[in-house]
């Protein structure tokens, strides 16, 4: 049985925050567009998803644009282009999406964003799931972007110490306790190491341990968990990437074998067995990306289009996992968790 509550925190990030009202609004194409097929092409750093459909977060960019009024083979033409974690392929996919002249361009991540702004300074382009677009060159401002370029982040980067609360408040009870906290990081992630010194700093307010632990591959991932174990880790907080995400199943295993409970920042992962997530519901914050493209093919221009960044996020638990860890649950977590998964 699934049981959902509300778990709402304002990350100081609400001021930015858009009219999530919007959504609800009822679906009209733009006047005057009857018969126009509107042309989206999006680009995504990870591996193509056997469904997009039903993926748990590009899903939500087809819903969205339903939800709009657009629906594919009437109003709406869509091209994908994955680059299956290879940051190398981007440019070339990004050529190729903004060659076949788009009404939109929607880039899934920070890498994507980059290589869709390197590729056009005309097309409009609608990121999603990025960190800081100020830090990585992307606009001039949140509020006013400039050029050709808005959309939505998930403000990741503020969530780690929140994260890493969550994860002690649960494994408060455990025996022996956990002074040491293993960090997975993917080394070709940069914004993972910009990420430790916030981290590190609340682990040490909280009186507990990082080990950073870097993994690329799925082998890797085999190593890491070895390497967790030979440094005393109780615990692992496993980073947001696109590879960890596409091998949840994975880490949910490796961590069940090495008795680790985990925290995780997408509810993916204690779908797959791991301990607990905390952070943006990407389905919905993909699906919350199509109020810019509907916007823009409405006539509105990026340049005018504030950022927006989340204010609500989720805490969802696995009480499969936390009982065959052998822990109890707190009860403060439980009323607030959005989900808890039996």
């Amino acid at each position: 049985m699934i049981t959902r509550r509300k778990f709402v925190l304002a990350a100081g990030a609400g001021t930015l925050a858009g009219p999530f009202a919007a959504l609800a609004q009822a679906p009209n194409v733009p006047a005057g567009a009857a018969g126009k097929i509107w042309r989206v092409g999006i680009l995504g750093f990870p591996q193509r998803p056997a469904s997009l459909e039903s993926h748990y977060a590009y899903g939500g960019i087809p819903q969205g644009m339903r939800d709009h009024g657009y629906t594919e083979g009437r109003n709406l033409a869509i091209e994908w282009r994955f680059a299956e974690n290879d940051a190398k392929r981007l440019p070339t996919l990004a050529a190729e999406l903004a060659q076949w002249k788009p009404d939109v361009l929607v880039a899934g991540g920070d890498q994507a964003a980059l290589a869709l702004k390197n590729a056009t300074t005309t097309i409009p382009i609608v990121t999603i799931a990025i960190g800081d677009p100020l830090s990585i060159g992307l606009i001039k401002s949140l509020a006013r972007p400039g050029g050709n370029i808005t959309g939505v982040t998930n403000v990741a980067a503020d969530l780690g110490p929140k994260q890493l609360e969550l994860l002690l408040a649960m494994v408060a009870g455990a025996s022996p306790k956990v002074t040491r906290v293993a960090v997975l990081i993917n080394p070709a992630a940069a914004p993972h190491y910009e990420r430790l010194p916030g981290i590190e700093a609340a682990a040490k307010t909280l009186g507990i341990n990082i080990v950073p632990v870097e993994a690329q591959n799925p082998a890797q991932l085999d190593t890491a968990f070895a390497t967790m174990r030979q440094q005393g880790a109780g615990a692992l907080f496993v980073l947001v990437h696109p590879f960890f995400q596409q091998h949840s199943q994975q880490i949910a295993e490796l961590a069940a074998k090495a008795r680790l409970p985990s925290m995780t920042g997408a509810s993916i992962y204690p779908e797959a067995g791991c301990l607990m997530s905390y952070g943006t519901n990407f389905f919905e914050h993909f699906r919350r990306a199509t109020y810019y493209v509907d916007r823009i093919f409405k006539g509105a221009r990026p340049a005018d289009l504030p950022f927006e960044q989340p204010t609500k996020f989720e805490l969802v638990i696995n009480a499969r996992t936390a009982r065959a860890l052998g822990l109890k649950i707190p009860q403060a977590l439980l009323i607030s968790a959005e989900r808890v998964i039996e």
